[in-house]
C-alpha cells in the first residue's frame, strides 16, 4: 500500500525566474510543468514571477497561451484550472537579442516593475545552447544584474553540456567566474533530481548493512548503464558535433559513479557533498594514449527495428555527415586509484537507438565459496547484486541465492524489488522540481562545482584524444535495437565478466 510522506518543506524564496531561451523545447517540455508542480505542491510563495526571454517575438499573452499549452501536454496530470491560473498570471515574456543591450534595458524594466513582490532576488536560467552561456552570463554582469541589492540574491542556472574538452570547460568557468562567484553558479544535471538517484545517499549512508560492505573487500565490479531506444532524431548537427561521450559521460554516467563511490560527508550539507564527489573524480586513474583505447569503446548504429519500428543508421539521419565517425554508444573501464575502491573496476556504457529504455546502477558482490556445496547438486551460485534502477522504473532490487524447496539441496537466484510507485504516493515530477526549488533556497548539494567539471573533463580528455586521433579505427558498429557492439562485451569478457541485460525480461 502506497504511503504518503506528511512532511512537507518550507516554501521557496520570494524572487524572479528568468528564462533565457523561454520559447524552446526544453521551457515548454519540462522547466514550466516542473514549475506547475512545485505551485501544485504549494512549495512557490506568492511573492513568485517568471519572465521568459528568447528572439521569438511574442506578447505577453501569447507566451502565457505558449506554456499553458505545454502545460496540457507535458505536466503528466490534467492541471489544476487554479493551479494554471495562479501560475500564468506570472509570467511576462521580453522579445530581443541575447547581444542587444536594448534586451536587458526591457529586461530591467519587467524586473523593476516585479521587484515589490519579488524582494528583489533573481534567478537567471540559461535554457539556451551551451555557445551562450559566457557571452550571456558576461551580458548580464555589464547589465548588472550579477550584484543584487541589499537583502536580496542574485543567482545563474547553467544547462549541460560544461564545455567540450578540458580546455573549454576550463575557459567558461573563468569566464562565468569573473562574473558571478561560484556560490552563485549551479550548473545543473537533471538526473540528479530524480528520486532514486538522490536516495543513493540515503541507501548507502543511512543503512549500515550496505555501507559495511561498500568496498573493495566486498564488492567485484560496478556497472552503470544510460540505455536509450530513442535515435539522433533531428538533432543532427549538433550530435554529430557532441557524440555520446561528450553528451552523457562528464555530467550524467559521472555523477552517478561519484555519487556511489564517495566517502561519507561529514554532514549532509552542500559544501561537505561535493567535496567528497569532487574527491572521487580527481582520484580516477590517468589514462594514457594506449589504455584508453584498451579501455574505451565507441560504436555506432546502423539500420534496424526498435519495438517494429524501421530505424534508419545514425549516418541516414538529417545533418549528420555520411561518413561520420561519431559515436553513438560508449563504453568505459574506469578505476578508482583509492583505498576503498583499488582494484574494483567501474564500467559504464551509455548508447542511443538501443534495445530498451534502462538507467541502472548495478552493485556486483564478490561470489561466496563454493567448496562448502561439494558433494551437492549445486552447479554454481547465482550472481549477487543491489541494482539501482533509475528509470523508466525507480526501484531498488536485491539479488541472492535461496534453496529451492525438496530433499535436495538445489539453489536458485531469487529477488527482492522495493519500488517508489508502491510504498511512496508521489505527485508526478520530471526531475527538475527538486533542482529549481534547491536553486530557490540556495542549496547547491545536487549541482556541479567547477572543480567537478573539470576533474570529470580530465578524466574523459584521453579518451577524446585517442579518438581524435584514429577516428575510424577502433569505431564498432551494432544494430538498432540491440545491445550495442560486440566490442561492448569483449571488454568485460577480458576481465571474465559479462553486462546485464539492458532489456528487463532479459535479465536472471
Amino acid at each position: 500500500m502506497a504511503r504518503t510522506v506528511r512532511e512537507r518543506p518550507r516554501q521557496a524564496d520570494p524572487c524572479t525566474l528568468v528564462v533565457f531561451g523561454a520559447s524552446g523545447d526544453l521551457t515548454q517540455r519540462l522547466l514550466m510543468p516542473a514549475l506547475y508542480h512545485l505551485a501544485a505542491a504549494k512549495l512557490l510563495p506568492d511573492g513568485f514571477a517568471v519572465i521568459g526571454v528568447a528572439r521569438s517575438p511574442m506578447s505577453d499573452a501569447q507566451f502565457r497561451a505558449h506554456v499553458s499549452d505545454g502545460l496540457n501536454k507535458f505536466t503528466g496530470v490534467a492541471p489544476a484550472a487554479a493551479t494554471r491560473a495562479w501560475l500564468l498570471q506570472r509570467l511576462s515574456y521580453v522579445a530581443g537579442d541575447f547581444d542587444d543591450a536594448a534586451t536587458f534595458e526591457r529586461l530591467a524594466a519587467v524586473l523593476q516593475r516585479r521587484q515589490r513582490t519579488t524582494h528583489g532576488s533573481t534567478l537567471f536560467y540559461m535554457a539556451t545552447p551551451p555557445t551562450v552561456f559566457a557571452p550571456l552570463a558576461e551580458r548580464l554582469g555589464k547589465a548588472g544584474f550579477a550584484q543584487p541589492a541589499r537583502g536580496a540574491w542574485s543567482r545563474l542556472v547553467v544547462e549541460k553540456p560544461f564545455g567540450t574538452d578540458l580546455e573549454s570547460a576550463r575557459a567558461l568557468n573563468k569566464r562565468i567566474l569573473a562574473v558571478f562567484a561560484e556560490e552563485q553558479v549551479y550548473r545543473i544535471d537533471h538526473f540528479l533530481g530524480k528520486e532514486t538517484v538522490q536516495n543513493i545517499l540515503a541507501l548507502r549512508f543511512a543503512n549500515n548493512l550496505f555501507e559495511s560492505l561498500w568496498n573493495r573487500d566486498r564488492i567485484d565490479h560496478v556497472q552503470i548503464t544510460v540505455a536509450e531506444t530513442v535515435d539522433v532524431g533531428r538533432r543532427g548537427r549538433f550530435y554529430d558535433a557532441t557524440g555520446a561521450l561528450r553528451d552523457m559521460v562528464p555530467n550524467h554516467l559521472f555523477q552517478l559513479l561519484s555519487l556511489i563511490a564517495m566517502e561519507p560527508p561529514a554532514r549532509f550539507a552542500a559544501n561537505a557533498v561535493r567535496a567528497e564527489k569532487t574527491k572521487v573524480l580527481q582520484a580516477m586513474h590517468a589514462y594514457n594514449h594506449a589504455t584508453a583505447f584498451a579501455c574505451g569503446v565507441r560504436g555506432q548504429y546502423r539500420a534496424g527495428k526498435i519495438d517494429g519500428k524501421t530505424v534508419a543508421a545514425y549516418r541516414r539521419a538529417p545533418d549528420v555527415a555520411r561518413s561520420s565517425t561519431t559515436e553513438t554508444y560508449v563504453a568505459l573501464k574506469l578505476l578508482i586509484d583509492t583505498w576503498r575502491w583499488a582494484g574494483v573496476p567501474f564500467y559504464l556504457r551509455t548508447g542511443k537507438a538501443l534495445k530498451a529504455r534502462r538507467t541502472e546502477i548495478a552493485i556486483k558482490f564478490k561470489e561466496a565459496p563454493f567448496a562448502i556445496f561439494r558433494g551437492t547438486p549445486v552447479e554454481r551460485l547465482a550472481q549477487n547484486f543491489v541494482v539501482i534502477g533509475i528509470a523508466p522504473e525507480e526501484d531498488i532490487s536485491i539479488q541472492f541465492n535461496a534453496k529451492v524447496p525438496g530433499p535436495q539441496l538445489r539453489l536458485h537466484g531469487v529477488g527482492m524489488e522495493f519500488r517508489y510507485k508502491d510504498y511512496f504516493a508521489a505527485a508526478p515530477e520530471n526531475g527538475y522540481e527538486t533542482l529549481i526549488y534547491d536553486c530557490m533556497i540556495g542549496d547547491q548539494t545536487l549541482f556541479q562545482h567547477a572543480d567537478d567539471v573539470e576533474a570529470a573533463w580530465r578524466v574523459v580528455q584521453p579518451f577524446l584524444d585517442c579518438w581524435r586521433r584514429d577516428r575510424a579505427n577502433g569505431l564498432d558498429f551494432y544494430g538498432a535495437g540491440s545491445d550495442g557492439p560486440r566490442a561492448a562485451d569483449m571488454l568485460l569478457a577480458r576481465d571474465h565478466r559479462h553486462w546485464r541485460p539492458i532489456a528487463a525480461e532479459d535479465q536472471p
